[in-house]
């Protein structure tokens, strides 16, 4: 199995984890989190009177009079989270550029010149009787004022707008350095100040990407679309494919088959997850309903840490027989309750360990299937807002659900049942590594003996 893994799995994904665009989505999504983590929490404090209603009138006289003040901390987060994503995105893929090809580019440049991008492709433009012009329509059910489709704020602004930030950082950092490699740059004399010189380098790459750009643009609005359009389609069947059950269970599997042989199997999926789990949590804030939202990860699936192994850790923490798994267990007790476990992960190990790939599997499988149905059923509320990932179990869910008391005995029992799966499996790995430190013992009294 081990070998079909690292031949099947691990080579591939390797590369894919190297590649610089998803190096870049990573540090894009990382960047995000206090953004999303701050916006939510307003959220959050919005909606409480709905799962506790004896709130209402306090909230009425207090909260909610100043709510719209408040509440501009959600839209300038979530609101505009496709430009955080252009920003840090563009920044991260030219200075990998510029690092990898020993090219004389600037990543600050690089991140402004992908905003101008994307911001190109916001307004919404159509063609009539040969006429490209801005879409203008107010009424009860749109309002669009010079192309600008407004929302709560500008809409094409929010996560709906991250996919469309990064193809459009991709093209405005890649024509950026195409520029440079080519030397189509205003070259300024060495007295010229740095900040200068800069700025008119910049000046021909800015006129090639405003050029490229507009003629995607003419050419997608005679064929009746638009950007946002056309990537929605691919991204959308990619994120519908994410919110089926069959989806999730893949998604789980490749993350810890990554896992067990070695590579940081979250940090790469949940690379590709990011726009689409918060695009799923701004969609629940509105009413919708899916499983695969915010932090439905380490609420829900892995309580503890990859491998769900939050009951394993208190386990051999407290019952183990084996001193190995006895010092193991309370050393990573503390990290495992805010759901770190590299220590279980490499100390015990379970990489490359035959006797714990299984239940490292299953565990978070199970637990995700049942949160996944448990919101899918509507018996408790789908994730409406982003808690920190370390967020002890039942706390992050119940937050992020928006007070649901329901998500934090899910939470509870994602846990318990994820035990359930490791305690035959970690029984007998602790009796095995029980008789093994006996014979050891055994074989050190008989040579001290025969000393």
């Amino acid at each position: 199995m081990f070998d079909f893994l690292q031949k099947y799995l691990m080579g591939p994904m390797g590369k894919i984890a190297q590649l610089k665009i998803v190096r870049a989505v990573m540090a894009a999504g990382m960047a995000s989190i206090p953004f999303t983590i701050v916006g939510s929490m307003f959220l959050v404090l919005n909606i409480l009177p709905l799962p506790f209603p004896f709130l209402e009138g306090f909230f009425n006289a207090t909260f909610f009079k100043v709510s719209d003040l408040y509440m501009i901390v959600n839209t300038m987060t979530m609101g505009i989270l496709s430009i955080y994503f252009a920003i840090v995105f563009a920044y991260e893929l030219t200075s990998i550029e510029r690092d990898e090809q020993k090219l004389n580019v600037n990543p600050l440049t690089g991140a402004l010149l992908s905003v101008f991008a994307f911001f190109m492709c916001i307004p919404e433009l159509i063609m009539t009787d040969g006429k490209i012009s801005l879409i203008a329509s107010i009424n009860e059910t749109e309002t669009v004022v010079n192309g600008i489709r407004m929302g709560s704020f500008v809409e094409r602004l929010g996560t709906s707008g991250i996919f469309t930030a990064i193809i459009m950082s991709i093209i405005a950092v890649e024509l950026y350095c195409m520029c440079v490699k080519r030397n189509w740059v205003i070259k300024m004399p060495d007295v010229v100040p740095p900040g200068v010189s800069r700025s008119f380098t910049a000046l021909i790459p800015t006129f090639v990407i405003a050029f490229v750009v507009m003629i995607i643009n003419g050419l997608l609005v005679a064929l009746g679309t638009d950007i946002f359009k056309m990537i929605a389609i691919p991204f959308g069947f990619v994120t519908q494919l994410t919110n089926t059950w069959l989806g999730v269970m893949v998604i789980y599997f490749l993350i810890h088959a990554l896992w067990i042989v070695g590579i940081h199997g979250a940090n790469i999926i949940t690379s590709f997850l990011t726009p689409i789990v918060l695009a799923n949590m701004a969609a629940n804030a509105q009413g919708a309903n899916y499983p695969l939202a915010g932090e439905f990860n380490n609420s829900y699936v892995t309580v503890g840490g990859s491998g769900a192994t939050l009951g394993l850790i208190i386990f051999i923490a407290f019952l183990a027989k084996s001193d190995q798994l006895k010092v193991l267990g309370k050393a990573s007790l503390v990290p495992g309750l805010f759901n770190i476990n590299e220590p279980i992960i490499f100390g015990m190990p379970i990489v490359y360990n035959p006797y714990l790939a299984v239940p490292f599997f299953l565990a978070p499988m199970a637990s995700a299937t049942l949160a996944y149905f448990a919101i899918r059923l509507e018996i408790v509320k789908p994730m409406l807002a982003q808690m920190p990932w370390p967020s002890p179990v039942g706390i992050g869910a119940f937050v992020g659900s928006g007070g649901d008391w329901k998500a934090a005995v899910l939470a509870v029992f994602c846990a318990i049942i994820a035990f359930i799966i490791w305690f035959p499996f970690i029984k007998f790995y602790d009796s095995k590594l029980l008789n093994e430190e006996r014979e050891k013992a055994a074989e050190s009294a008989s040579e001290k003996s025969a000393n």
